[in-house]
């Protein structure tokens, strides 16, 4: 039997493979890269879950309908440029979260703990977290960013900041080094079970893919193929908890840096059924998917594609 990706994937060493420091660096600048490409996914998503926040379905104006139609309404409103709002700050977050993300994983897997039953899920799991602490004042001001607009087509509170770097002395400022970490009740589990859902099933979809032999073992396409099936169960988990970080994040505060809207989590959940139905949590699932999919595909397929690369020099260079 083949081993799985797991087990061949734990990290550059004296034997040629991939150590956590490396995993770090690759694993931060797939995210990135794929970051640039759905970023404009990501404004449309964050708009969309805005949309009708709190209030019962069909009694308000629906500025964002669908994918297509929301994309153009974006470029409408805010330009070609407004498509990648929040660009820097999903690259910070993108490179925080995840290398953090990558490194903790690759650290469990040289431990030998992804090869135990559910260690894959409890390492990806457990990577995700501490990742999403880590990276959550980039994801609090990317979400910020994303949702500003002009009156007319505005979806929830507007925080007028004028960039990364106002956005964030801002908060400062008004709500102390706590304000940063606002909203990060609801990040941590979104990034817990989206990251434990990523890292399992591509590990599982990958190993299938190449058992069946359809493409060459090291073919980018099993890569690729593996990160489609993984980002399928990425987006089913992880919609929900991603409809309610969105809005934790986003929601006005008083002076004491307490959330006007929400309470943490639960509230929010809660709230959110109770004023505009379960389906709500599954508000802008479409543009989700073309999001949440293509990224985990692309930054999968890179970071893969990239430790290749980084074992390949290591065996030239002894």
């Amino acid at each position: 039997m083949k081993p799985t990706w797991a087990q061949m994937a734990p990290a550059m060493d004296s034997r040629g493979m991939v150590s956590p420091a490396v995993d770090l660096v690759l694993g931060s600048s797939a995210c990135c890269l794929a970051c640039v490409f759905t970023n404009p996914l990501e404004v449309v998503k964050t708009r969309l879950q805005l949309q009708g926040e709190l209030q019962a379905p069909g009694t308000y104006p629906r500025p964002y309908r669908g994918f297509v139609s929301s994309l153009a309404a974006v470029a409408r409103a805010d330009g070609l440029r407004g498509l990648q709002k929040g660009l820097a700050a999903g690259l910070l977050y993108q490179g925080l979260m995840n290398g953090v993300r990558f490194y903790c994983y690759s650290l469990a897997c040289q431990a030998g703990l992804t090869q135990e039953p559910g260690g894959t899920v409890v390492a990806g799991a457990a990577a995700g977290a501490l990742g999403a602490f880590v990276g959550s004042p980039a994801y609090l001001v990317k979400t910020q960013l994303q949702a500003q607009t002009v009156a007319t087509m505005a979806v929830g509170h507007q925080h007028q900041h004028q960039g990364v770097l106002s956005a964030l002395g801002t908060i400062w400022r008004q709500q102390g080094m706590l304000g940063l970490w606002r909203g990060v009740g609801g990040a941590v589990p979104r990034v817990t079970v989206g990251s434990a859902a990523q890292l399992a099933t591509f590990t599982s979809a990958k190993s299938w893919v190449q058992d069946r032999q359809w493409f060459l073992e090291d073919s980018w396409l099993v890569t690729l193929a593996g990160g489609m099936i993984s980002s399928v169960a990425v987006v089913a988990v992880m919609t929900p908890l991603d409809v309610v970080s969105t809005r934790l994040y986003n929601q006005p505060v008083d002076r004491a840096g307490r959330g006007q809207l929400y309470g943490g989590l639960t509230d929010c959940l809660l709230k959110t059924c109770q004023q505009e139905g379960p389906l709500a949590l599954y508000k802008g699932l479409g543009p989700a998917y073309l999001r949440l999919g293509p990224h985990t595909i692309l930054s999968m397929f890179f970071w893969d594609e990239l430790r290749k690369l980084a074992s390949r020099a290591q065996h030239q260079d002894t």
